[in-house]
């Protein structure tokens, strides 16, 4: 398609016709042709933006924005001369769609905007040179932009861009065509203000896309990496909260978020976004923290409750968490990794209690004590978190990530195999309940995922070194009643009720009763009681 549209482009224009040339017969087939070839791009490459009206509406903002600015430098230099069409292809701003659509999209539709953008953009300009050195200049912004952590690294991406924009100009002889014409001053001078007007014009494009950024953020409901490396700040009212009133959920999230955040980066899906819907994704927790067995303590409430009754408190964090999004206004990926990450699995502990109890029932009325009406029914559509499943990749990979650090705590005397056995089992369960049917995750993601989630549980739960126990320190302890019988002048004997401790013992020094042989931290023996060495 891209092949075609530029063919069609290529012999339609002569170089001195720009916006006019539009007007001919000719100039109509090939927006024609270069608009059906981006509807059908969209439509087989990037499903999920042709169903969404917001999305598409986005991408055709973007590039008509470019356009627009597209014409500034073609009806300033109007003219006819080498110099005019040299200015018209090195000042037309070709980084500006796939920068932002890169940030707001991806990678794919920053492609997107690389390849159409640049044929528009010779459409405009009537020059096949226009769109080789867009094309260039928009790939290159698409590759510099797409890893950013900071967003004062748009400029360092607009220099990498602008080298490789005055690069391609230079390949197709655009670069220096002033110099030729007389236009500028002769020689390299002549040249390097050229490529100074070129590496201007792509840093002053970055810092209209860091401008534009915030506002189709707000507008169209899209958080980029870089607002999710904001969103990644642990000092968020409501991770502060959970780190008074819910300690366990809060060390859980956080380990939830490691593994998230690895297996994300196996696959190659967006490990920002996981981590920080990590963060998130019990926060419903805070409205009953106590009824959540890693903030239990002594006492659990449980015990109190029917097994439906314990259930629906459990099942109820995620409408509570979803309210809690809402009001604190976080973005719609991470309410709906809190809406998903249980997807319509069973609270089995409990349906397996409940199960019992029916079973304790069931034995009572055949023995006589206890009436058939007093059966429990026990449905396991009661026992269901009311869902959706995770629909994405993210989703999916934080719902595994939490179910395996949730499995992870009750194991005894973790190894390596008995991890890799506990997360299989899960995984394989997760399969077969369909809960991972909706996410988009491949067989070969869920073996990365595997891996990466035992390679970093078999960090976080590896066995310590058994250091040995400090030999007992030895003591001389007289006890009050000794000295009392003792006589008087007899001359102290050192072994006498003497008290051996072990080194915890030996380190407190609240023990006055003990005079403790080894130095302390001042260098000198310790001496409690008022006793001698």
């Amino acid at each position: 398609m891209f092949g075609m549209a530029a063919g069609v482009l290529s012999v339609r224009f002569p170089e001195r016709l720009v916006v006019e040339g539009l007007r001919g017969p000719n100039g109509g087939v090939a927006l024609a042709v270069l608009f059906a070839a981006a509807l059908v791009h969209l439509r087989c490459n990037l499903r999920r933006t042709w169903d969404r009206n917001s999305r598409l509406m986005l991408v055709f903002g973007a590039m008509l924005l470019q356009m627009l600015v597209f014409l500034v430098p073609c009806l300033y230099f109007r003219g006819g001369t080498e110099f005019d069409g040299a200015m018209r292809v090195l000042l037309v701003p070709a980084a500006l769609g796939p920068m932002l659509l890169t940030q707001l999209l991806g990678r794919r539709h920053g492609m997107f905007a690389a390849l159409y953008g640049s044929l528009w953009g010779g459409l405009l300009v009537g020059s096949a040179e226009c769109v080789l050195v867009g094309v260039v200049t928009g790939l290159t912004a698409m590759v510099t932009v797409r890893h950013l952590r900071k967003r004062g690294q748009l400029l360092r991406a607009a220099l990498v861009t602008g080298v490789a924009s005055v690069v391609a100009a230079g390949a197709m002889g655009v670069l220096g065509r002033g110099v030729e014409s007389g236009m500028v001053n002769q020689g390299w001078l002549g040249v390097g203000t050229e490529a100074l007007l070129v590496m201007a014009t792509t840093l002053v494009t970055a810092l209209v896309v860091g401008g534009l950024l915030p506002v189709f953020e707000g507008v169209f409901r899209i958080t980029t990496p870089l607002s999710w490396l904001e969103l990644a700040d642990l000092n968020h009212p409501l991770l502060r909260r959970m780190t008074m009133e819910a300690p366990g959920t809060y060390h859980h999230s956080l380990m939830v978020a490691n593994l998230a955040e690895a297996a994300a980066e196996a696959v190659g899906a967006d490990s920002t976004q996981c981590r920080v819907c990590s963060y998130f994704h019990d926060i419903g927790k805070l409205v009953k923290p106590e009824y959540c067995i890693e903030n239990i303590g002594d006492e659990n409430p449980h015990d109190d409750l029917a097994p439906s009754m314990s259930a629906l408190v459990v099942m109820a964090h995620v409408k509570d968490g979803v309210d809690l999004a809402c009001r604190y206004k976080l973005n719609q990926e991470i309410t709906d990794v809190i809406r998903q990450h249980h997807g319509t699995s069973l609270v089995y502990f409990f349906y397996r209690k409940a199960l019992e109890q029916q079973e304790a029932v069931k034995q009572a009325v055949a023995e006589g004590r206890a009436s058939s009406e007093d059966i429990p029914e026990v449905s396991e559509t009661s026992f269901r978190y009311p869902g959706p499943r995770p629909m994405t990749r993210e989703s999916a990979i934080v719902s595994l990530a939490d179910a395996v650090e949730s499995a992870s705590r009750a194991l005894v005397k973790p190894t390596p195999q008995k991890i890799e056995v506990m997360i299989e089992e899960i995984v394989r369960a997760r399969l077969k309940d369909g809960q991972l049917d909706e996410s988009a995750l491949t067989m070969r993601d869920l073996h990365a995922i595997r891996e990466s989630f035992a390679k970093t549980l078999r960090t976080s739960l590896h066995r310590r070194i058994p250091y040995p126990e400090a030999k007992a320190a030895k003591v001389r302890v007289e006890s009050v009643a000794e000295e009392k019988v003792r006589e008087p002048g007899e001359r102290h004997r050192p072994g006498k009720a003497a008290k051996q401790v072990t080194g915890g013992e030996a380190g407190s020094a609240g023990q006055l009763a003990n005079v403790i042989q080894m130095p302390l931290p001042g260098g000198a023996a310790g001496q409690v009681a008022g006793q001698g060495p």
